[in-house]
């Protein structure tokens, strides 16, 4: 029977269904009814009363009264997914356990070869969808998957507390269109994003269990990678990104959706942004859809307006005026 789910066997189902229509019902009164002996009605009457499905009446003979189903079926549903859940959490050490005594059996395990996209996205997909603390990424060209195609996956599971730190290689963000529809976009939903003139590698970290490179940076070569769980190699990996982090600059959104009174209009505030992130005038250029020479033209007004005679000077007045925050 239905609830069977939720632990009861199908005669204390039955028994309970029949107290619903008969409140105040006798052992007896619904033993007649359930067409059970009065021991074996007893004993599911007991497990009712125990469940919290049945409340018993003080008196001669006691009386038996359902508890309201919508209440009463609704906690033993929530109990039984608790239990669940500690059975799934248990599942995961276990297998987590058995993952890692199998790589020390044979080490080989420890990295995996994947081949073709359908099986590098498969794993990708794993990968993030099971984080449960951080993603940590390098981001660079070329793409296996059009630049963006992850970014409702990557906002939900920011929502759910999994937080994403980014670098993006300087050619990613000067990918046409990158910036405005995904990184920035990305940025606002939480993730935290740094910039480096250059990237050795395309990496994606889950927490610290696994991660995944690609197999070579040759052209053709991310159509087969590398899928590391626990071992040196991800620790040296870890490492790696950590550093990166620590020299990448920040990359934020500076461009409110309308100007602020204290401060540059959003397109100034926007060219600052990429300017503080190391960008080329070409990359501005492709961002905001201007012209190189209009580009150009722009960013010597905003050094003039600034009193910079360098880009890295305007970005530090730039900082120091706090139209950078």
């Amino acid at each position: 029977m239905e609830l069977d789910v939720v632990g009861l066997s199908d005669g204390s189902q039955l028994v309970y269904t029949v107290l619903v229509g008969l409140p105040r019902g006798s052992a007896s009164e619904i033993a007649e009814a359930c067409g059970m002996g009065a021991a074996v009605t007893g004993r599911h009457l007991s497990a009712l009363v125990k469940n919290g499905l049945a409340i018993r009446s003080a008196g001669r003979p006691p009386r038996f009264t359902a508890a309201a189903p919508d209440v009463a079926v609704t906690e033993l549903i929530r109990e039984s997914e608790r239990r669940l859940d500690t059975a799934r959490s248990l599942v995961r050490q276990l297998a987590e356990t058995h993952r890692e005594a199998n790589r020390i059996s044979d080490p080989s395990i420890a990295v995996e070869l994947l081949t073709g996209h359908e099986d590098i996205n498969a794993a990708f997909r794993r990968l993030t969808g099971s984080a449960q603390h951080h993603i940590r990424a390098f981001d660079r060209p070329p793409y296996v998957n059009r630049p963006g195609s992850d970014l409702e996956n990557q906002r939900r599971r920011q929502h759910t507390g999994v937080a994403h730190r980014v670098i993006y290689d300087r050619a990613a963000v000067a990918w046409p269109g990158r910036l405005r529809d995904d990184i920035l976009p990305s940025v606002r939903a939480g993730e935290e994003a740094r910039v480096r003139a250059e990237l050795p590698l395309k990496l994606v970290i889950a927490d610290d269990r696994s991660a995944i490179i690609p197999f070579s940076l040759a052209t053709g070569g991310h159509s087969v990678a590398y899928l590391i769980h626990r071992s040196p190699i991800l620790a040296a990996l870890e490492a790696l990104f950590e550093a990166e982090w620590e020299r990448a600059t920040p990359l934020r959104d500076t461009s409110p959706p309308t100007a602020r009174s204290d401060g540059p209009d959003a397109e100034t505030r926007a060219l600052l942004g990429l300017l503080a992130s190391g960008c080329t005038d070409a990359a501005i250029a492709r961002t905001q859809g201007w012209s190189e020479r209009t580009t150009q033209r722009r960013i010597h007004r905003l050094m003039t307006e600034l009193g910079a005679a360098t880009r890295f000077q305007a970005a530090a007045q730039a900082a120091r005026r706090g139209w950078l925050q």
